[in-house]
Formats: structure tokens, sequence, C-alpha cells
């Protein structure tokens, strides 16, 4: 996912809130903030799994 496929980014949602996630490419996350959770992208596969994402800090989620 070295340049997010946007057809993918539209049906991909935070497993926990059903909401939208964005791309951060210079982590190479996807970021929920509803959640607080930024997803892992490993080999171009996106890891939603909530153990494995790491919790954003309070200026991330603003």
């Amino acid at each position: 996912m070295t340049g997010a496929d946007p057809k993918l980014l539209e049906v991909l949602v935070c497993p926990l809130t059903r909401t939208t996630l964005r791309y951060d490419q210079a982590r190479q996350e996807l970021v929920s903030r509803a959640a607080g959770l930024a997803f892992p992208i490993l080999d171009g596969i996106p890891v939603m799994l909530p153990d494995q994402a790491r919790t954003l800090t309070d200026d991330e989620r603003k």
C-alpha cells in the first residue's frame, strides 16, 4: 500500500467504531481517531486487529 489504493480506503472502516480511517503514508498506518488507534500496514496489508494497533497520543487525536 505504498500509495494507498483509494478504493480500498473507501471500504475499510475501523473494526471497533465502524468509522472511516485516515491513511498516514509516513507511518504506513490507517488511523481511527474515533477509537484512538492506528492500525499498521505490513507488507502492503492492513492489519485491522485492535491488539496489533498503536494507541494514538493526545496530540494525534486532535
